[in-house]
This record gives C-alpha cells, structure tokens and sequence, in this order.
C-alpha cells in the first residue's frame, strides 16, 4: 500500500479517486498550507501529486520546509530538482503512472 497525497482545489475527478485503486490510498489537501500540514502530521506519505493552481510554488514551499520530502510530482515539465514530470492525463491515470514509477523503484 502506498499513500500520495494530492494538492487539488475541490474537483470530482479528484474527490473521486478515494477508494478507486485498491493499492494506493489517497490523502487531499487543498493547498500547500494544507500539503505542508498534513506532510507534518503524516510520515508515511510516499508521494505528492501536485493539482493546485500553482504547483511550481507549492513545490517550492514543500521542499523549502523539507528538503528530503517525498517525490513530488507535477503533469507536465518539471522544472526543479525534488520534482517528478508526469504526462498530462485524468487524476486517475496520473495516480496509476506514480504507483508504477514508485513500485519501479
């Protein structure tokens, strides 16, 4: 079982992926003030997915406040060392590439 946490404002694409990947669970926030409190609070998140309006600047503040935070991930072009690209694709693809990329390593 692995835990991504997923920085989205209220989408039902994203609400809905609770429960849909047996192997994944899925924790919401929807900032990066809710990000960096629930990385706070929970040590066991193994990634981030990055949905916010600004996912460059939450990365920022997420590894300014930890620099060995999990990966991070961002659809499209990553642009800072600590982040992942993904292809652009529904929320539930996206989660299905991190789960692969996190069980490859």
């Amino acid at each position: 079982m692995i835990t991504v946490l997923v920085v989205s404002p209220p989408r039902p694409d994203v609400e809905a992926l609770e429960g849909r990947h047996p192997s994944v669970e899925i924790l919401l926030a929807r900032d990066a003030d809710g990000a960096l409190e629930k990385l706070g609070r929970n040590r066991r998140i193994d990634a981030v997915l990055l949905l916010d309006s600004r996912p460059r600047e939450t990365a920022r503040e997420i590894l300014g406040d930890n620099p060995a935070a999990c990966p991070l991930y961002v659809p499209g072009e990553a642009d800072s060392a600590g982040v992942r690209a993904l292809p652009s694709g529904t929320p539930s693809q996206m989660i299905d590439w991190i789960a692969a990329d996190l069980a490859a390593a």
